[in-house]
């Protein structure tokens, strides 16, 4: 069941935020007005975790953004974050499910609630970014009809020792 986040829910935002293992990269490559990717493998895979993130009402009260959690009796196991942006896509902030529900179709579920509130919102798609390193998000995005729109190799250039790449992915209705 899927549910937009309200005052009565606002305690469940974060609960789906649970790491995963990097075990490589994605490589774009930009030829012929066409990106494409390769995956490098690394040989020693190591764990990442995002920090939790605040939130705050106006994703409850703001028309322009939106999160939806995923339930599954009761328990909170994936979550959504939604907001308009200026180039008249919905820029999905945050997406993510519990580490021993993934696999199972919830996050295609997320994304497709996340296009019916970007179409009733007249937004001409989704876009979102993730990093390089990031290889079962990277592959999810293009089974769901993402394409890379663009890479920016100085965005996490602050942390010195995540040497990762963003990667931005689009979904054009």
């Amino acid at each position: 069941m899927i549910i937009k986040m309200a005052q009565s829910n606002l305690c469940d935002f974060n609960k789906a935020n649970e790491g995963f293992i990097v075990s490589g990269r994605i490589i774009p490559k930009y030829e012929n007005d066409i990106w494409t990717y390769s995956e490098e493998v690394f040989s020693k895979p190591y764990f990442k975790q995002y920090d939790n993130e605040e939130i705050d009402s106006t994703y409850i009260e703001d028309t322009g953004k939106a999160v939806f959690l995923y339930y599954v009796d009761n328990m909170c196991i994936g979550q959504i974050r939604l907001r308009s942006n200026w180039n008249g896509y919905a820029y999905v902030e945050d997406i993510g499910v519990s580490k021993n529900w993934r696999q199972m179709g919830i996050g295609t579920k997320l994304l497709e609630k996340a296009v019916q509130w970007a179409k009733q919102n007249n937004h001409i798609g989704l876009m979102l970014e993730t990093q390089d390193v990031n290889v079962s998000a990277c592959r999810f995005y293009a089974r769901n009809n993402f394409i890379i729109g663009g890479v920016d190799r100085m965005l996490y250039s602050k942390f010195p020792t995540a040497n990762e790449k963003a990667i931005f992915w689009y979904h054009k209705f």
